[in-house]
């Protein structure tokens, strides 16, 4: 029982003494002063949303532009969509034509910006299996069941799209708008 007694004690020791030790490395950390990190600019403006549900058969890429051509948008963004599609119309990276299938696909993701100077779209699908692809959102996307749509409106910003000789494509352009 002795030598029991004795294995005992040591091992509480050396616990003990790794709780003390874990103790004063904690102590350390937290007297470490701060670093300070540069100040960004950051300007705080207000949003509003649109919320909408497009219907079976509805072309998406379509739809969402009638929508923001229609509601005289100069800048919104994609917060949420979701639904399911029969078709998918996908171009992916550094390809000149979109990918096509058909079949039951949920949208899991899609993301981008519009105007009624043009909109930027990607769109993520998820076959039966959850085999997902995704890319760059072309007509041709026709719904199932359903598309949810939450667009993010900024009223103070103007969205445009100009040229960029770099790859040929037109890229966004952030303009602030004047307030009057």
């Amino acid at each position: 029982m002795g030598k029991a007694l004795r294995v005992l004690r040591e091992q509480l020791q050396q616990y003990l003494q790794l709780v003390m030790l874990f103790g004063l490395l904690w102590l350390s950390a937290c007297q470490q002063p701060a670093t300070a990190s540069p100040p960004v600019h950051a300007e705080i403006n207000s949003m509003q949303y649109a919320a909408f549900r497009l219907k079976p058969g509805t072309d998406l890429k379509t739809a969402l532009q009638q929508w923001v051509d229609s509601n005289d948008v100069d800048a919104a963004v994609i917060l949420s969509a979701v639904g399911s599609l029969t078709d998918y119309a996908i171009r992916f990276a550094n390809q000149p034509e979109a990918s096509v299938g058909q079949g039951h696909f949920e949208i899991t993701s899609m993301t981008g910006t519009l105007s009624k100077n043009g909109s930027h779209l990607h769109l993520t699908v998820a076959d039966e299996t959850g085999h997902c692809l995704g890319g760059h959102l072309m007509e041709g996307c026709r719904i199932y069941t359903t598309a949810e749509i939450v667009m993010g409106l900024l009223p103070g910003h103007e969205f445009l799209r100009v040229a960029d000789d770099t790859y040929g494509y037109k890229e966004l352009e952030v303009k602030k708008k004047e307030k009057n």
